[in-house]
């Protein structure tokens, strides 16, 4: 029922009938080095108890982006696909607006966001020494144990303040100034769409709180999932073998990047939507999260016939 595979599918027509609850689709373009695998590795543990299907979109040679070819044959076929739904898609994809592609039933985008520094030295270290998930893997870059200060202070490619633009791009989408780094353009449209098209984007950080707003939005997909990460199995799926604190001086000169300062701008906007959402759902109870009581309800039904039950 859970499975991993490319973007080759077979397309199947679309049904027509009205949306249901076993008809959603979800995706999560998940960026690198987010806590993207703790939260996959939930998705892939619930999947067969509140069945579901989990969809790992593998895209070619690692591009984060598709061909405009390819972008409408993806979504032919996830919209379509009848006897994957309901199902949760993830993968390294830029976002992409169904809407254009006169797709009517659109489907559920979520993600998460990291501190933007923290995220460039995360994946730093982990090109280099990997992670406790494939601790056997050899990485690409293995040979190198040049720290990120030293790379910081002979200018580096590495760690070069460009690799920052990560983000931005990942919520713009498919345009081409999207992946331009330091567009201002690709700032405001990501931040258009993470509240236009994202029905929630999480924090790294809060990892815990974006479940439990999840497991309270969707229960159809994520019942039991804050209990799961309770345990913690999941808490931490896969952490960097090594990673080495950046030194104040190291941290002082990435700050003055332009670049830097809009994807810090990016992220701190999408913590305060995550606070403003998390707020309006729960109550904090020494460190317990409770959902707050309904605020609204049904009254007044003309005419006087009976209905069926709504849902809560």
């Amino acid at each position: 029922m859970c499975k991993s595979l490319g973007i080759e599918v077979k397309i199947v027509p679309q049904n027509n009938s009205s949306l249901k609850e076993d008809e959603v689709v979800l995706i999560y373009n998940r960026v690198p080095k987010t806590g993207s695998t703790s939260f996959a590795g939930i998705a892939y543990d619930l999947c067969t108890i509140n069945k579901f299907h989990v969809i790992h979109v593998n895209i070619s040679k690692n591009q984060r982006v598709l061909g405009l070819s390819d972008q409408m044959r993806f979504i032919k076929n996830i919209t379509g696909w009848m006897e994957k739904k309901p199902a949760l898609y993830h993968g390294h994809i830029s976002f992409i607006d169904f809407s254009r592609f006169g797709v009517q039933k659109l489907p559920i985008y979520i993600n998460m966001v990291r501190e933007p520094l923290d995220r460039l030295i995360s994946y730093y270290y982990f090109v280099r020494f990997g992670d406790d998930f494939r601790p056997t893997l050899r990485r690409k870059k293995s040979w190198d144990n040049e720290s990120f200060d030293e790379c910081v202070a002979r200018d580096g490619k590495d760690c070069d303040p460009e690799n920052l633009w990560v983000q931005i791009p990942y919520f713009c989408g498919h345009h081409a100034d999207c992946w331009e780094p330091g567009s201002s353009w690709a700032l405001e449209e990501a931040k258009r769409n993470l509240l236009h098209h994202y029905l929630l984007v999480g924090i790294t950080e809060e990892l815990r709180d974006f479940i439990a707003i999840l497991e309270a939005t969707l229960p159809r997909f994520f019942k039991g999932a804050t209990r799961l990460y309770a345990e913690g199995h999941k808490s931490h799926l896969r952490k960097t073998a090594k990673k080495i604190p950046a030194k104040s001086q190291t941290i002082e000169k990435i700050q003055m990047s332009q670049i830097w300062r809009m994807e810090n701008e990016f992220y701190e906007f999408a913590l305060d939507h995550f606070h403003y959402i998390k707020h309006q759902m729960f109550e904090n109870l020494n460190g317990e999260l409770l959902v707050r009581d309904g605020k609204f309800m049904f009254e007044k039904l003309r005419p006087k016939v009976s209905t069926p039950d709504l849902e809560n």
